[in-house]
């Protein structure tokens, strides 16, 4: 069926069997990451840059207790925090002080041996997952047919009515809902070819192993402790990246959409709406 001849209430084939396993997959796999990455941060709650830091450096971030008084410090700012993170209570009511609490990491109880066993297996599981979802778009086209950016996609215009359609909540519909907008797009490409290729890369870096076989990783990223930061600043805009994708699919109707990333149908919604054209004036040539 050719683009001119959907209308609303069509069925399309959105999400290629690829996508949907790797989407599911990285669900998943990011979770378990990022709950276990938590614990293990628990263990030295500071971020620094350079190659070494202790108690004793200047930290950027510090989660950590003054007395009864939990709070988090952010280049020097201090927001009190008390009773969400570094210090909390258990289910039990007993006082812990620690960064992140028992609900928001694995496992739930201090354990940094078992945290680095679930986090450096889920690792190896999204790396491999990355690299073969990665082949697999390149060979089915799904980067050049689906991600790639046009010349008129780029024009500020263009970009500028996708943010205030999206801010008035107002989504493609008909034929124009069948591709992906300039914001999925850019969105797309972020996580996929930089914030995930750069979380694996700088977890790589904070290996000893990997730092005697790949001292070059050391040099590129500045260090062990920048790698760190590096690795919690991408671990954290993925979460914001999740919170926006899950806050979309809900505005723009979450049974369609959790459909089509499972079986890969969607249907179209609403009334067609003419793709927008910025860059097309009167008397311009196409």
């Amino acid at each position: 069926m050719e683009q001119a001849e959907l209308k609303p209430g069509d069925v399309i084939e959105r999400h290629r069997l690829s996508t949907r396993l790797w989407h599911w997959t990285n669900a998943l796999t990011l979770l378990v990451m990022l709950m276990s990455g938590l614990m293990i941060f628990n263990a030295h709650p500071r971020l620094y840059w350079g190659q070494y830091g202790a108690n004793t450096d200047d930290a950027w971030l510090v989660i950590d207790d003054a007395g009864e008084v939990g709070f988090v410090e952010f280049v020097g700012v201090r927001m009190e925090t008390t009773g969400v993170l570094g210090i909390w209570k258990d289910p039990e009511g007993e006082v812990k002080r620690r960064a992140f609490p028992h609900w928001m990491t694995i496992p739930s109880g201090y354990d940094l041996q078992a945290a680095r066993r679930w986090h450096f297996t889920f690792a190896w599981i999204l790396a491999v997952a990355l690299m073969l979802y990665m082949l697999r778009s390149l060979w089915n086209g799904h980067v050049r047919h689906d991600l790639h950016i046009g010349k008129r996609e780029w024009s500020p215009r263009h970009i500028w009515h996708d943010v205030t359609e999206h801010a008035r909540l107002r989504f493609p519909t008909g034929a124009a809902a069948k591709d992906y907008n300039i914001l999925q797009k850019i969105s797309y490409i972020g996580v996929i070819f930089i914030l995930l290729p750069l979380i694996i890369f700088t977890g790589l870096t904070m290996s000893p192993a990997m730092n005697a076989a790949w001292p070059i990783l050391l040099d590129i990223f500045g260090g062990r402790q920048s790698a760190r930061s590096l690795h919690f600043i991408a671990a954290f805009l993925l979460v914001a990246f999740f919170l926006v994708h899950m806050a979309m699919v809900v505005l723009a109707g979450p049974i369609n959409e959790v459909r089509s990333m499972i079986t890969g149908k969607y249907r179209l919604p609403g009334k067609i709406s003419p793709p927008f054209e910025p860059e097309l004036q009167q008397g311009e040539p196409v």
